[in-house]
Parts: C-alpha cells; sequence; structure tokens
C-alpha cells in the first residue's frame, strides 16, 4: 500500500474517533476541507478522500452547497424513514418539542439557559453567514431538549433530527423554506422560545415553540403549492408542444 494510500485511511481513522469521542456530535457540520487539512496537515485531496471513505461507511453524509455532516451510526430504520414525508416530521416535532419547550421552562438549569443562549447568537450569525447550515439551530433544540432532564423526550428529539437531517426529500424540503425564511420569521421565533424558557413562562414556551412549527409548516405548504404549479404547467407545456397541429395547417 502506498504511503497517499495510507495517509487518507489514517486520516480516515483519526475522525472517525474524533466522531465517536463526540468532538463531531450527531447532526454537526464537519470542519472545512481547508480547516481539516490544516489540521491533519494533508493535502485537500487528501482530506477528500477520507471524507468518501467515511461517507460510504454511513458516518457521514455531503450535502452540496451545504457541508459534510455527522451521522449516527444507527438513526432509524431506513425504509420506515424513506416513507416519512416532511410534513409528517413537522408534525411530530410540533407535539413533541412543544411540550419540551414547556418542561424546559420548569427544569432547564442556569448552565443550560447559557448554552441556550449561546445557540441563539449563533443561530443568528449562522443566518446571516450560512442560511444552509443548521448546526446552530440543531444545538438549540438540542439544548431544549436536554434541559427537560428526560432521556426519552431528548432520544427522540435526537432521532427526530436524524431523520431530518440525513434523508434528502427531507432535507431538501425543510431547508428550502429556512433559506426563504432565515432572516426574518426564523430567527425572531427562536428569540420568543428562548425568552419563554428563560422566563420560566410553561405556557408560552408551549405555544412559541408550537407557533415556530406552525410558521414552518405554512411556508412548507406554499413552497409545496408553488412546486405544484410548476409541475402542472411544465406538464401543459410539454401536452401543446406533441399534440399541435400547427404545422400541418400550413400550405407547402
Amino acid at each position: 500500500m502506498s504511503n497517499k494510500k495510507r495517509l487518507y485511511i489514517t486520516v480516515y481513522n483519526e475522525i472517525a474517533k474524533l466522531i465517536s469521542a463526540g468532538e463531531f456530535p450527531v447532526g454537526s457540520r464537519l470542519p472545512t476541507e481547508r480547516e481539516l487539512s490544516e489540521r491533519f496537515k494533508v493535502s485537500r485531496p487528501t482530506i477528500r478522500e477520507a471524507i468518501i471513505a467515511l461517507e460510504a461507511k454511513e458516518q457521514v453524509s455531503v450535502k452540496p452547497n451545504s457541508g459534510v455532516y455527522v451521522m449516527g451510526n444507527n438513526l432509524i430504520d431506513d425504509d420506515f424513514s424513506r416513507e416519512i414525508s416532511a410534513f409528517e416530521l413537522l408534525e411530530a416535532r410540533v407535539l413533541i418539542e412543544g411540550e419540551a419547550a414547556a418542561l424546559a421552562a420548569r427544569m432547564i438549569t442556569k448552565d443550560e439557559l447559557q448554552e441556550l443562549a449561546d445557540a441563539l447568537r449563533d443561530l443568528k450569525h449562522e443566518g446571516v453567514e450560512d442560511i444552509s447550515s443548521s448546526s446552530a439551530d440543531r444545538r438549540f433544540h438540542s439544548v431544549i431538549a436536554h434541559a427537560t432532564h428526560n432521556r426519552v423526550i431528548a432520544k427522540q428529539i435526537k432521532n427526530l433530527w436524524d431523520i431530518q437531517e440525513n434523508f434528502d426529500h427531507i432535507y431538501k424540503a425543510h431547508q428550502s423554506v429556512c433559506v426563504a425564511d432565515a432572516k426574518t420569521t426564523r430567527i425572531a421565533d427562536h428569540t420568543s422560545i428562548y425568552d419563554a424558557i428563560a422566563s420560566g413562562d410553561v405556557l408560552e414556551a408551549r405555544r412559541s415553540m408550537r407557533a415556530h412549527f406552525s410558521d414552518l409548516l405554512e411556508a412548507m405548504h406554499d413552497a409545496s403549492e408553488k412546486e405544484a404549479v410548476e409541475e402542472t404547467k411544465r406538464k401543459a407545456s410539454q401536452l401543446r408542444e406533441r399534440f399541435t397541429i400547427g404545422d400541418a395547417l400550413k400550405v407547402s
């Protein structure tokens, strides 16, 4: 085996260890190629080969124009997850995360509240710098999940995020509405959720979280309807082109 071959495998093993150790948690985005190249003191092509190996082992998911995201080793049954629609996932999040926010408003510790404030700050920054990223968004919701101090709730919310991040049909649907709304409603919604939890207002925490998902659902409905209209127009145009008799009426 050549030195070059051994080098990318070494980098692959190092990154895999960091994922297992939690330095790169599930759902987070890996550092850029340049950053990893500097960290491991190898070329960027070597980093790309290591990423390809990680993707083949389903340890990471490469999302075009977004980045490389860490996947869980055992998310949820793939066949089941692929049958879930983006609407079903959001509906489940409304029910589960609404109650999680209410419980967190009662149970959150001072340190956890600071973590939530840090995540909100990063979310605001991320919304300006890279609206396609969901790293800070996931961390914000993860802090709330753990602040319930109920491991069953935290695990269920983690599973919902894993599905959203790692199944393309859901990821693309969610990103389409987040990108369109990143600088307005998305930030305002998360700020309202934070304020309610910080003040210990159980009812307002639940209402704010549900309102957040309601906004996402409405945006997704709008996007779905627009897509359906465009598809209908496309098919109508194809039919018109196929079944025209204009040329047959011309006199040669």
